[in-house]
């Protein structure tokens, strides 16, 4: 079990090694930003699949496990600063009670967020050596996971809720926060499709 635990550890300390190390800018055209792009379009916010995705094309090359682990861990890493943004806010000078206890549970909500994100990371590196049933069973974890986690983001919402909470607070984590749910919703849709895709590929194996 430590032996497991510590290879789910590196794996996801991988993962979020490339993220760290990918280039800002997108590398020039080539078949794997066509097939980033292929594949943005199964998502709701194709866009910003793209813009998230196309500077990590050299590691995902033409691997649909690798574009469903690395749009995770970009994912990880915009939920993991939205909570560092949104915990700075219980300090700025002149916050209302209500706000303050709503930014509160907005910390909450994006924590829970981030645990549920790192399992499913951890949980998808386990899907290289598995098949059959217990690949499904995998990806079943990563897809109740990361649906948690979207819903964690939008939930953060929900104390903000009303004309009374209006003001700078709101909008600056209602900005924050939808655009974490919008990547995190690309993730899952991605993540769906490559586990649509192997269930098909195994399906015309069978005789």
């Amino acid at each position: 079990m430590a032996r497991l635990g510590l290879i789910s550890l590196l794996v996801l300390f991988h993962v979020v090694y490339l993220v760290g190390k990918a280039h800002s800018t997108p590398p020039r055209h080539s078949s794997s930003t066509n097939f980033i792009e292929a594949s943005c379009r199964a998502t709701q916010y194709p866009a910003l699949c793209v813009q998230c995705l196309a500077g990590y094309a050299r590691s995902i090359r033409q691997s649909e496990r690798q574009l469903a682990q690395t749009a995770l861990a970009v994912s990880l890493s915009r939920v993991r600063k939205a909570e560092s943004f949104v915990a700075k806010l219980t300090k700025v000078r002149g916050i209302k009670p209500r706000e303050h206890s709503a930014v509160k549970d907005c910390i909450e909500n994006m924590g829970d967020g981030v645990d549920r994100l790192g399992q499913s990371v951890r949980e998808l590196g386990h899907t290289g050596r598995a098949f059959g049933q217990e690949f499904m069973w995998h990806m079943s974890n990563v897809q109740t996971w990361v649906s948690a986690a979207l819903t964690d983001e939008t939930t953060c919402l929900d104390g903000f809720s009303g004309r009374v909470m209006d003001g700078n607070i709101k909008v600056a984590i209602r900005r924050r926060v939808n655009n974490v749910a919008q990547v995190t919703s690309n993730a899952l849709a991605l993540v769906n499709r490559f586990a649509a895709k192997h269930r098909a590929a195994a399906a015309a194996k069978e005789p």
